[in-house]
């Protein structure tokens, strides 16, 4: 999610990694902040890697500060790593939150509906956080009105999804993908 996130941002324009931070933060850190003891490492790592390439930029009154900047290499692993997300990617919400925010760098709408498809199919499995054996509980099963809640919130949330979904597929299979 992490280098996911990092290749997005970067994919848009180069960045320095306090703004890149503060862009990843506001992306998922209510749920994962992100330290710098763990955005320099994966930074490190991408760049090893030749995704990305830092420029030193001189600090207008602070010291010199690195702009990092996405490579060709780079671009085609994020477009990789989004027509491919693994399947962590589809399932937790927080990391597929991250795979829709740059999902419009797949530049094909047929690979972007496949995506969201699988989405879809994972959504449309009955599921939920509560079971009775192995018949998942819905909403009305319980009479813990905190657990009611929960599973009352999480029915509304899919079913806004689903609908944004399955208008969405329809929309980029009729755009000629």
């Amino acid at each position: 999610m992490l280098e996911l996130a990092i290749l997005g941002f970067l994919y848009d324009t180069p960045l320095h990694g306090y703004e890149l931070r503060k862009r990843i933060t506001a992306l998922t850190g209510h749920v994962r902040p992100i330290a710098e003891s763990t955005l320099y490492p994966a930074i490190k790592r991408l760049e090893t890697a030749g995704l990305l390439k830092r420029a030193t930029e001189p600090g207008s009154v602070a010291a010199p500060r690195h702009v990092l900047t996405l490579t060709e290499d780079g671009r085609h692993e994020l477009r990789r790593r989004l027509a491919e997300p693994v399947q962590r990617d589809i399932t937790d919400e927080n990391r597929w939150f991250t795979v829709l925010a740059f999902l419009r760098h797949l530049a094909d709408p047929t690979a972007q509906a496949a995506v969201l498809r699988r989405r879809l199919a994972f959504l449309e499995e009955p599921a939920s956080f509560f079971y009775e054996g192995d018949r998942p509980l819905r909403a009305e099963d319980l009479d813990d009105p905190f657990r009611r809640g929960i599973l009352t919130i999480a029915r509304a949330t899919s079913r806004a999804e689903l609908d944004w979904l399955r208008t969405t597929i329809g929309s980029l299979d009729g755009s000629g993908g």
